[in-house]
């Protein structure tokens, strides 16, 4: 593999020294390294402006985030046998938690594979690419996946709108045996049906399941409502675990079809039912229907996906937590959670603390929950800590 060079600015190596792996396109010294030069996804080796080399990676001159470092072993640069590596070591910590292949396998920048996600459903790999450096290793990925697992099926989710930022193409691929429509995994000792290929992300959400178990204790003979259900990872594990009914809230009808078969497939189709529209809509429609609910579960999706989306994003999720405890039981349990690393631990618990306060009610805080550790944190890298959920007793005002 042939590595272009790369040359920082003065004092610009400071966050890759503390351990990041990104370096944006101002930081670069294009008099020397002009970036106009490289093609997207060319393999770099990096240097800092005493032309130190920190390591290698890989470029994408029209991306804010230009270059990606990727190893900074002189001794094992950026290669099909680095990624085989990395590979083996991602592995042996999920085999080490857990007992069945179902899980996160590789969590990019955490598990030094920046732009690389691959989710395990037992033999079946579901593979998604967001960078081009990741992009031009497709062939070697799939080698080195194939090497170390030897799966029967393999799908490259390659549809991602991140993608776009990198100037890539759109795609679904099936890259190896055949590919169902459906794949199982189990979770909790629940079995869900997920669809492969027109599901949200790679299919699930792997980064709730410490939490979906943590919520068990407070649903036991509930009447639960699970808003942004998708298809039923927290509404049909309430039910199995013994929630006497569960109301999944979701705008996709083939969404909530899945939570239908996904009941039934674990014999609590006559506890749960789907409420299909915007939750928004659907919350405001519940309270002046004047249902109650003893514990209100709310997932949406990332409000706040760029910084310049935060005051808006902030606000909707005041909104949507406002609107969940107006349907709350006078001593009920929200569970809220947000994706959005742009939304901090302390500010989503501000933002419910004041809709309690709108709607004359008191929280206790009684948990705290965080990403799976299939998803785990970069100590260096904030970007990677982005799931926060609280676990609420919502009282009377007091």
């Amino acid at each position: 593999m042939n590595f272009a060079p790369l040359r920082l600015k003065k004092n610009e190596d400071r966050r890759l020294r503390a351990g990041h792996c990104w370096i944006y396109s101002n930081e670069i010294d294009s008099s020397i390294t002009p970036l106009k030069s490289l093609e997207p996804g060319q393999p770099v080796e990096i240097f800092s402006d005493r032309e130190k080399l920190l390591g290698t990676g890989y470029v994408n001159p029209h991306s804010l985030i230009c270059a990606r470092l990727v190893s900074r072993d002189r001794q094992h640069p950026l290669s099909g046998s680095l990624i085989v590596h990395r590979l083996k070591v991602a592995l042996g910590l999920r085999e080490r938690l857990y007992v069945k292949p179902y899980y996160r396998l590789l969590f990019g920048e955490s598990d030094g594979l920046p732009g690389l996600v691959i989710d395990r459903f037992g033999d079946h790999l579901v593979i998604q690419i967001t960078t081009a450096g990741m992009e031009r290793l497709k062939a070697e990925i799939l080698a080195a996946v194939v090497k170390v697992l030897h799966p029967v099926g393999v799908l490259f989710r390659n549809d991602s709108p991140a993608r776009e930022l990198e100037g890539l193409e759109l795609y679904v691929e099936d890259a190896l045996g055949g590919w169902p429509e459906v794949l199982a995994v189990e979770e909790h000792g629940v079995r869900f049906m997920v669809p492969s290929q027109e599901g949200q992300k790679t299919g699930w959400f792997f980064d709730q399941a410490v939490n979906r178990g943590r919520m068990i204790p407070y649903i036991k003979d509930r009447r639960v409502l699970d808003v942004c259900s998708y298809i039923g990872a927290w509404g049909v594990q309430a039910a199995v675990k013994g929630a006497s009914e569960v109301i999944c809230v979701d705008a996709s009808g083939s969404a909530l079809d899945a939570v239908d078969r996904n009941a039934q497939e674990n014999g609590v189709a006559e506890r749960v039912a789907g409420l299909q529209g915007d939750a928004f809509d659907a919350l405001r429609e519940l309270r002046q229907a004047h249902e109650r609910f003893d514990v209100v579960l709310v997932d949406p999706p990332a409000f706040i996906k760029r910084k310049k989306d935060t005051k808006e994003g902030v606000l909707a999720y005041r909104r949507l937590n406002q609107l969940a405890l107006q349907v709350l039981s006078k001593d009920g349990i929200l569970v809220s959670s947000s994706c959005s690393h742009h939304m901090g631990e302390e500010a989503l618990l501000h933002e419910i603390q004041q809709a309690a306060r709108h709607t004359d009610r008191s929280l206790q805080l009684l948990e705290r929950g965080f990403q799976a550790p299939d998803h785990p944190v970069h100590p260096a890298i904030p970007e990677t800590a982005y799931l926060k959920t609280f676990y609420l007793r919502v009282l009377p005002s007091f």
